[in-house]
């Protein structure tokens, strides 16, 4: 077993960038990312996810580049580019195809090629395998050998960090699975969990949160039942989360990179093989339906076209990730709906903003103009907002994740919630 082995991280996002920082302090590691801007930001020690401070960026031994050659003959490369769908909700594997292409052509024997990314069972060898070989004239599981850890990120989580949790990690022979063990445990105080195989750890990760999907859409659909019925979710689930074995779910927009996305490549896989996977599209159609259903209530309460403040528009509070974020949909649901949409959200980065969905963010909202105020996304900026200064008299608040739920307001103003 290599003792100090060298490590490629290829992709420095959300996963690659902390995983590459921990790997450092143990082993020598080059991380690696095509988008030139985003290493030029890393190397003056801004990291623009959040996830990492200048500080820490600047204690890592890490070599950053945007070169793909300089990670030539290196033992351990680790994959951790995003997999999302495409318009059609099928798998999008271009990202992770042509990472594989890349580390293809820098591959030698014995070099170990690893995969973070969410994929469905069957991919890293069956998919990925076959282009490594292709572009090394390599074989895999003789010359080069394949391994799977699934990423376990949570954007803006400062607790559940890559050095401190469970790290699930498979590899093509129990050599290189003990490799890996050694290589993650390296990193996390040895707290590792060795699958069975690849296509077991694959699987281990895309049902984590297709589970959170499923939990979550059963507390959106009893949202709506209980908001015809005239009752509070939040009060509802105060309730019962006095229960020692009641799950504390609670109900909202649900995009971001995973939760969003993994159910889809699970059911893409029950559909390959010919099964038909009632419970989790039933469970991703609700959440999907979530946005237009809100848009429906908020416009229902309006005199007809209104001008709103859409108070956030990442996916997640208090991170700047706007991936998948579906108060995308809500802005677009309103506006179909005739009415004029302002966008607040001081956490999201407004350039990123406008190039991804084409929608510009205000600088700042402008007091006493709205007709309703919609609370899309808990921002810890919000908590303490004026909102009767936002609102013109009669106006609305709609407190999608009832966090204004406890505050007073004044009795000109409406409150909507779930």
């Amino acid at each position: 077993m290599i003792e100090n082995p060298s490590i490629v991280v290829i992709g420095l996002g959300y996963v690659g960038l902390p995983l590459a920082a921990a790997l450092s302090r143990q082993f020598e590691t080059i991380g690696i990312d095509i988008n030139k801007s985003r290493v030029a930001e890393l190397k003056e020690g801004f990291d623009r996810t959040g996830e990492l401070t200048a500080g820490a960026l600047k204690d890592a031994p890490l070599v950053i580049s945007d070169d793909l050659s300089d990670g030539e003959n290196k033992n351990i490369y680790i994959v951790t580019v995003p997999t999302p769908v495409d318009e059609t909700n099928t798998p999008d594997l271009t990202a992770v195809r042509k990472a594989s292409e890349s580390v293809g052509k820098f591959i030698s024997k014995g070099s170990i090629v690893v995969y973070e990314s969410t994929v469905y069972p069957g991919v890293t060898e069956k998919v990925c395998g076959p282009i490594l070989e292709e572009m090394s004239g390599l074989k895999a599981g003789e010359d080069f050998f394949l391994g799977y850890s699934p990423e376990r990120i949570n954007p803006g989580d400062k607790v559940h960090t890559v050095d401190k949790i469970t790290k699930v990690v498979a590899g093509q022979t129990q050599e290189v699975a003990d490799l890996l063990a050694h290589v993650y445990g390296s990193m996390n105080g040895g707290n590792i969990y060795l699958a069975k195989d690849i296509p077991t750890a694959e699987a281990s990760k895309v049902i984590e949160n297709a589970q959170r999907d499923i939990n979550i859409a059963f507390v959106n659909e009893i949202a709506l039942i209980f908001e015809k019925m005239g009752l509070s979710v939040y009060d509802v689930l105060d309730a019962a989360n006095t229960k020692w074995n009641f799950l504390p779910f609670q109900p909202g927009l649900v995009g971001g990179h995973c939760i969003g996305v993994d159910p889809y490549y699970l059911s893409f896989a029950a559909q390959e093989i010919g099964l038909d996977p009632k419970v989790i599209l039933s469970g991703r159609s609700i959440n999907d339906g979530m946005a237009d259903s809100m848009a429906e209530r908020i416009d229902n309460l309006l005199s007809g076209k209104s001008k709103l403040l859409m108070l956030g528009v990442t996916f997640k509070e208090n991170v700047p990730d706007i991936r998948n974020s579906k108060v995308v949909d809500l802005i677009a649901a309103l506006k179909d709906r005739g009415h004029q949409v302002d966008i607040f959200d001081p956490v999201a980065d407004q350039e990123e903003t406008k190039d991804e969905y084409g929608l510009e963010l205000i600088e700042m909202p402008e007091a006493g103009s709205y007709d309703a105020v919609v609370g899309a996304v808990p921002h810890e900026a919000f908590e303490e907002l004026s909102l009767a200064d936002l609102l013109k008299e009669g106006g609305l608040v709609a407190d999608i994740k009832g966090m204004w739920r406890n505050r007073p307001l004044p009795a000109t103003i409406r409150r909507w919630s779930l």
